[in-house]
Parts: C-alpha cells; sequence; structure tokens
C-alpha cells in the first residue's frame, strides 16, 4: 500500500493529548498546580523558602535573617515566574542536563541583584534534589487536588444531592439482576449513590501530604558532617510543616511516596463510584426514565436526526477509565524504589495532571449531562403498574407475620406465591384476588389490598435525608 503524503506538523505548536487539544477548557486550572511549569515554579518556591528558613533561623555561623525587603526580593521570584521564566530554566537546563541544578543557578543569579550574593552557597544548601522535588510535588498535589479536583467533585455530589432530594418520591421498579424487583424511589438510589462519593471525598479531604528534606540518603550525612552544632531534624521538621506538609521522618533518599498511592487509591474509588453512575444513568436513559433536554443546534448523530445520545456519560465512562489506568499505575508504582534510590518515580510522577486530568474532565461532564436531565414520572409510573407480581414479597411476608399471630391457613407462604408469580404476569385484579381467598387478619387484608407497585417502597424517601447528617 502506498503511503499516506502528509505535510508535517511536528513542529506546529499542537496538542499531542486530548486534555492539552479538545479538553483543555475543562482541565486548564491544573496548569497552575500539575504541569512542567507549575513543577519548576514549586522549585523554585522550595529553595527560595529553605534559604529564608536557613537564615530566619541563623542555622549556618555567620548567617543572619535577612531584611523584610530582601525576603519580598526572593519571594518575588516567585510570583514573578511565568513564560520567560520557563524558557530561562529551560536554557540553563540544556547546559546542566539537571532540572533541580538549573533551579539552584536561575536563583543564585538573582542573588547579587537583591544584595545577597554571598549567599549563593547557601541556595541548595545540604539538599539533594529529591529534598526539593518531593515538597515540590507535594505541593502541586496538594493544590491540584484541593483547589481544583476536590470543589469540582464537591459540586457534582451537590447536584447530585439536590436531583436526589427533589426526586425522593418518585416511585420506580428496582432491577435486581436486571430484573423486576422491591421497588423503591428515583431520588433513594440516587441518594446512594451521592452518599458513596460523599465518603471518599472525606476521605481525600483529610489526606496528608508528605514531605521530607534530609540530604541523600535520608541521614542527614551532609548537614552534620558542615554545621554539627545544628538539630538539623527540628529544623527539617519545622521547615516542612511552614510549608504547609506533614513532616516525614524516615526516608531513604527519596520520600517513600506512600501519601500519593494512598490518595491516587481513594481518587481513583471515587472514579469507579462515579463510573457506575455513569451506567445506572445511561441504562435509565435507555429505558426511559431519564429523558434527555435536547442542545439547541446539537446533532445526536450524523444519520440519524431524531437520536439524543448520552454523549456526556459515556465520554465520562472513558476518562474515569483512563483515569483510573494511570492512578493505579502511579499508586503501585510510586511506593517501590530500588534500595535508596531509582529514578522510576521521576517518569512516573510527570503524569499525574494527567491521571487527575482525566478525573476533572469526567467530573465536568458528568455535571453537564445530568443538567440535561429530565425526571419521565410517567414512564416510571407505567413501568410499576406493569409489574404488579413485585407484590409478592410483601404478601408473604405477611403471611408469615400472620402466622406467628396464630391465624390458621399461612402454611408455604413463599411456595404458595411463587406458584402464582414466579414466570407469570401478575396483573392487579388477581393479585387482589389472590389475598382475598388467604384468610388473612381483616387489617392485614385491608393493608395489602391498598398496597401498590407505587407504594410498595417501604421508607425510601426518608432514607435521602442521611444525606444531610
Amino acid at each position: 500500500m502506498a503511503e499516506i503524503a502528509r505535510t508535517s506538523l511536528a513542529n506546529e505548536p499542537l496538542a499531542l493529548t486530548a486534555l492539552d487539544g479538545r479538553y483543555r477548557s475543562a482541565v486548564a486550572p491544573l496548569v497552575d498546580y500539575l504541569s512542567e511549569a507549575a513543577l519548576n515554579r514549586d522549585r523554585v518556591h522550595v529553595e527560595v523558602e529553605w534559604l529564608i528558613h536557613l537564615t530566619d533561623n541563623s542555622v549556618l555561623p555567620g548567617t543572619a535573617p535577612l531584611t523584610d525587603d530582601q525576603k519580598a526580593a526572593l519571594r518575588k521570584i516567585v510570583t514573578d515566574f511565568n513564560a520567560d521564566s520557563v524558557k530561562e530554566l529551560a536554557e540553563i537546563e540544556a547546559v546542566t542536563v539537571h532540572d533541580v541544578k538549573a533551579v539552584e543557578y536561575y536563583i543564585a543569579n538573582r542573588l547579587e541583584a537583591i544584595g545577597i550574593g554571598n549567599l549563593k552557597p547557601l541556595v541548595h544548601f545540604g539538599c539533594t534534589s529529591e529534598d526539593i522535588n518531593n515538597l515540590s510535588y507535594a505541593l502541586g498535589v496538594q493544590g491540584g487536588v484541593n483547589n481544583v479536583w476536590l470543589p469540582a467533585a464537591r459540586d457534582l455530589v451537590a447536584q447530585l444531592a439536590k436531583m436526589a432530594e427533589d426526586s425522593r418520591e418518585v416511585p420506580m421498579l428496582s432491577r435486581t439482576h436486571g430484573q423486576p424487583a422491591t421497588p423503591t424511589t428515583l431520588g433513594k438510589e440516587l441518594a446512594v449513590l451521592a452518599w458513596r462519593l460523599t465518603r471518599q471525598l472525606d476521605r481525600i479531604e483529610k489526606t496528608e501530604y508528605l514531605g521530607k528534606i534530609n540530604g541523600a540518603t535520608g541521614t542527614y550525612a551532609a548537614h552534620y558532617a558542615s554545621v554539627p552544632s545544628a538539630d538539623w531534624q527540628q529544623v527539617s521538621k519545622s521547615f516542612v510543616e511552614h510549608l504547609g506538609l506533614t513532616w516525614n521522618p524516615l526516608t531513604t533518599q527519596i520520600e517513600s511516596h506512600d501519601w500519593q498511592a494512598e490518595v491516587y487509591s481513594d481518587i481513583a474509588r471515587f472514579n469507579s463510584i462515579l463510573h457506575n453512575l455513569c451506567t445506572d444513568v445511561w441504562s435509565y436513559i435507555s429505558i426511559g426514565y431519564f429523558v434527555q433536554i435536547p442542545v439547541a443546534g446539537a446533532t445526536g448523530s450524523s444519520t440519524m436526526p431524531h437520536k439524543v445520545n448520552p454523549i456526556r456519560f459515556e465520554n465520562a465512562e472513558a476518562n474515569l477509565e483512563i483515569s483510573n489506568g494511570l492512578l493505579n499505575t502511579l499508586g503501585s508504582t510510586l511506593v517501590t524504589s530500588r534500595w535508596q534510590r531509582d529514578l522510576t518515580d521521576s517518569s512516573s510522577q510527570r503524569n499525574i495532571g494527567t491521571a487527575i486530568g482525566h478525573s476533572v474532565l469526567a467530573i465536568s461532564n458528568v455535571a453537564k449531562g445530568l443538567d440535561r436531565l429530565d425526571v419521565a414520572e410517567a414512564v416510571l409510573a407505567d413501568d410499576l403498574d406493569h409489574n404488579w407480581e413485585v407484590l409478592a414479597e410483601a404478601i408473604q411476608m405477611v403471611m408469615r407475620a400472620e402466622a406467628i399471630a396464630g391465624v390458621e391457613g399461612m402454611d408455604n407462604p413463599y411456595e404458595r406465591l411463587k406458584d402464582l408469580t414466579r414466570g407469570h404476569r401478575v396483573d392487579a385484579t388477581r393479585l387482589k384476588e389472590f389475598v382475598g381467598e388467604l384468610g388473612l387478619s381483616a387489617e392485614a387484608e385491608q393493608r395489602l389490598q391498598s398496597l401498590t407497585p407505587g407504594t410498595y417502597n417501604g421508607i425510601a424517601s426518608q432514607l435521602v435525608d442521611h444525606l444531610k447528617k
């Protein structure tokens, strides 16, 4: 086969991945926390704060606290970090062939202008690259989760909870194993999903973001060799906590990344539950329980004009699966390092933004999909009215209770209802006749005669109140 002639696009400023192209608007806020540029900005931040921390505490003999103006000028290196900074760092790294060393030089090159050129040796003092990287990644993940992912997820669950509240009284036929089963309410079923998602969000909000700054193999060897008089563990602990992170006192060269595996596992579990919501809602749409509100001008099918496809939920399913594939890989990869250090984590962690980005995109799509749904109450009611056999459970349970109370003729209730209903469609008339022939007490018979598939849903509507607790 002849190769298709094509113009090369490789040198054009075009996105390779869907997140940076088609779906950029949905995930753009993550760029401030989980992009390569954000990682470098956070590296600059950590290095600057380490320099200030060492001088504030006069950790090294011959150093004294900086003036407020000098501290402000140092921190301005971080706040002024922009596209030009990214370019400059790239140029330095082209020479150093080392990303963290490039950050060290980037900062050192600015100290003369601040009037502290003599402190160049203090930049990156006692640090291995991982001291800076682990703290920078922790800050980036913490910011991305707390400021982007969690608010989007919380808004989605609040939207779902409102739908549950609005439809709490709407009777619905359950379908255990895909078969007609004891009725519920639509609101209660949505509340189950909202409750499950909320539990995961509560876990994620309690995440500990760990960090360390203790040298090449976690022993403070260089620190004590150079300044044996300092309490380096306290210096390390107070610095990590100053950054808003939790200090990890025992590490190798790397921070062990266990906390990352934990939060990625929790996000992945949230994703899996959200995937369950997507498949359930998709199925309810397919049987007419939900009606999708058409978007003006939108096309559902290129050839079938009548179609309104549940594309938001299908898109979300795919993105949740991609997100979980990456999150699960990160979780299993990052907790393992050969002896004191290998670099598998370096490549792996560059995919954190992609993993969380696909989850953010999915959340956005689910929210948009739910916003375009109407409940087809007439369809739900009609479905219930065609499945009176679901009352068999109620009848046989009442018969059991009657037998315990001493009413005669209540033998073999399950078997008698199975003979009546299994493999048969039973309408209201036949079921009421059956109840009337059982010899129940007057109160029990009246209770069953007034029962319908639409009212046989226990306290389903009240259960929605658990979302408020």
